[in-house]
C-alpha cells in the first residue's frame, strides 16, 4: 500500500557534532543546587507527533477543490436532479442520499481509482495509470455519467497542465486528446495530486469533499434545501468521507465499481428526460 513520507524533524533543531559550546570557566556542571537545564525545543515538538504536510501541497488541494476551479463540477448533479424528477428524495432524506451515494458509489468506484492512479504515478507507472482508467470508465454502467466523468476529467488535465506545469499531467492530457485512454475525472484528480505532491490520503480525501460540495450545490439548485442546511449536511458527512477515504486506500484495482443502483437507474431516466438542469 502506498505510504506517505513525512519529515520529522522540527524547526530549531540542532544536531550534535561541531560547533557544540563545551562549558566555560565557572560553568556549574554538578552538585547541589544545580539547576537541570531546559528541555530542548525540539523535545516538545516530538511530542506533536510527526510534521504536517507540506502547506503549498494544501493550497493546492484547497485549489482543486474549490467551486470556481473550472472543472465541470458546476455542470452534474450525480444522479440527484434524476431523484428528484421522480420525488424519491426530499430535504429529510438527502443527507442519506449523500451518503450512500458516498458509501457505496463514489468510494468504491472514483476514489479507489484515484488512489491507484495516484500511486501508480508516483511510482512512475503510465501504463498502470491507463488500466486503471479504462477499468473505472467500464464500471460507469450509463452514458451519461461516462461522458459526465470524461468531460470533467479532460477538462481537469488540460487546466492543471497549464497551472502547475507538470509534465505527468501534460503526458495524459495528450494522450487522452489522442483518444487513447478515456481520461475519467477521478484519475485525473490522481495524477494531478500525486504530480503536484499531494500526499495520496489527502488526495482522496480532497475529492471526496468536492464531491459533496457540488452534490450540496445541486440540491440548492434544485430547491431541495437551504444554504445553512447544506453546511450543516457537509459537516455531518465529514465522518463518513473519513472512513470512505480509508477503505479506497485499501482497495485494488479488481476492487474498482460502484453499487449503487438506484443512481444507475436515475440517470439512466434522467438521459431521456424532456428538461434538464443539470449533464448528469
Amino acid at each position: 500500500m502506498y505510504r506517505e513520507d513525512h519529515d520529522t524533524t522540527g524547526p530549531g533543531t540542532r544536531a550534535s557534532g561541531s560547533g557544540t559550546r563545551a562549558p566555560g570557566p565557572g560553568t556549574r556542571t554538578s552538585g547541589p543546587g544545580t539547576q537541570a537545564p531546559a528541555p530542548a525545543a525540539s523535545a516538545g515538538l516530538a511530542e506533536l507527533g510527526p510534521a504536517e504536510p507540506s502547506l503549498a501541497h494544501l493550497l493546492v488541494g484547497l485549489q482543486l477543490t474549490d467551486s470556481a476551479f473550472p472543472s465541470g463540477f458546476y455542470t452534474l448533479s450525480h444522479s440527484l436532479e434524476g431523484f428528484a424528477q421522480a420525488r424519491a428524495v426530499d430535504s429529510e432524506t438527502l443527507p442519506a442520499l449523500l451518503e450512500s451515494l458516498l458509501v457505496h458509489g463514489v468510494g468504491p468506484a472514483d476514489a479507489t481509482a484515484l488512489a491507484l492512479a495516484h500511486r501508480a504515478t508516483r511510482e512512475g507507472r503510465p501504463e498502470t495509470v491507463a488500466l486503471v482508467d479504462e477499468h473505472l470508465f467500464a464500471t460507469k454502467l450509463g452514458q451519461e455519467m461516462r461522458r459526465a466523468a470524461t468531460r470533467t476529467g479532460r477538462q481537469l488535465l488540460d487546466l492543471a497542465a497549464e497551472v502547475y506545469g507538470r509534465p505527468e499531467i501534460a503526458a495524459y492530457h495528450a494522450r487522452v486528446v489522442r483518444r487513447e485512454v478515456p481520461g475519467t475525472q477521478a484519475v485525473a484528480a490522481g495524477i494531478t495530486y500525486a504530480a503536484t505532491g499531494v500526499p495520496v490520503r489527502q488526495a482522496v480525501a480532497c475529492d471526496l469533499f468536492a464531491f459533496c460540495a457540488s452534490f450540496a450545490g445541486a440540491a440548492l439548485r434544485l430547491r431541495l434545501t437551504d444554504h445553512r442546511r447544506a453546511q450543516v449536511m457537509l459537516h455531518a458527512v465529514a465522518p463518513a468521507i473519513e472512513r470512505t477515504v480509508e477503505a479506497a486506500l485499501r482497495r485494488e484495482l479488481a476492487d474498482v465499481g460502484a453499487t449503487a443502483f438506484a443512481s444507475d437507474i436515475m440517470s439512466g431516466r434522467h438521459e431521456r428526460a424532456e428538461a434538464r438542469l443539470f449533464a448528469s
